[in-house]
């Protein structure tokens, strides 16, 4: 992985010398070594950062904070032709265009669908949010395929945690939305004078309470009162 390729110059400056420090250089070395010993890691190596990549840190208005990346995969017929298509692509709660909606995700559309009015979409692709400037998080920026939480030893947390640091200390009004007991434990590196914090259960169906948790009303409530532009939460 060479971070200067596959991440925005905009995210390099903003976290200044976070790549130089020790831990850094073990998930590298971590991350290189899956690769020699012929893992299959999602999301592919080029979608790695692509939540900053999507959204610039001047830009960022919300964070939504996942665990670790989808380690599945679906097969797309592609005119004729099956291909493996990995559920994971460097969003948060994100999947490709042609993979099936996953059970968190609907839940999530059903909380936009009954507090805001959204008509559920047909796609899970949330790009569209990223670019508008919601930061989908994940804590953890990889996975073996087949195996949940597999690089959780690699030190990605460390990193995740420096990003919110850096966001909380260096722009102002951001809504953190920590979705689930995981998500809520990185309230203390969010400064509660300067920013929102949102808590919920995890949208997983294993979860109960967050459909009706009214989290997405709340985001457009803050930043009403703030003056702002409520969020365009359509996926296209």
């Amino acid at each position: 992985m060479s971070i200067p390729k596959t991440l925005s110059p905009e995210w390099i400056e903003f976290l200044g010398d976070e790549f130089e420090k020790p831990y850094f250089k073990e998930i590298i070395k971590h991350y290189n070594h899956a690769i020699a010993q012929r893992q299959i890691i999602f999301p592919p190596r080029e979608l790695t950062f692509n939540a900053f990549n999507l959204t610039p840190p001047h830009k960022v208005q919300i964070v939504i904070l996942g665990q670790d990346p989808y380690h599945g995969s679906y097969m797309y017929n592609d005119c004729g032709v099956l291909r493996e298509i990995p559920q994971a692509m460097g969003l948060s709660f994100s999947v490709p265009r042609c993979v099936p909606i996953p059970p968190s995700l609907k839940n999530i559309y059903k909380e936009l669908e009954q507090s805001l009015g959204l008509v559920m979409p047909n796609t899970g692709d949330l790009t569209a949010w990223a670019k508008r400037g919601a930061l989908l998080l994940n804590s953890i920026f990889s996975v073996q395929k087949g195996m949940a939480s597999s690089h959780k030893s690699f030190g990605w947390e460390k990193f995740s945690d420096a990003v919110i640091t850096r966001l909380s200390t260096q722009r102002e009004g951001i809504i953190f939305m920590l979705w689930g007991n995981y998500a809520k434990q990185k309230i203390p590196l969010i400064d509660t004078r300067k920013h929102f914090i949102i808590t919920a259960p995890h949208p997983s169906p294993l979860a109960r309470g967050f459909v009706g948790s009214g989290v997405f009303l709340k985001a457009q409530q803050i930043l009403q009162q703030a003056g702002k532009t409520p969020f365009d939460w359509r996926v296209e």
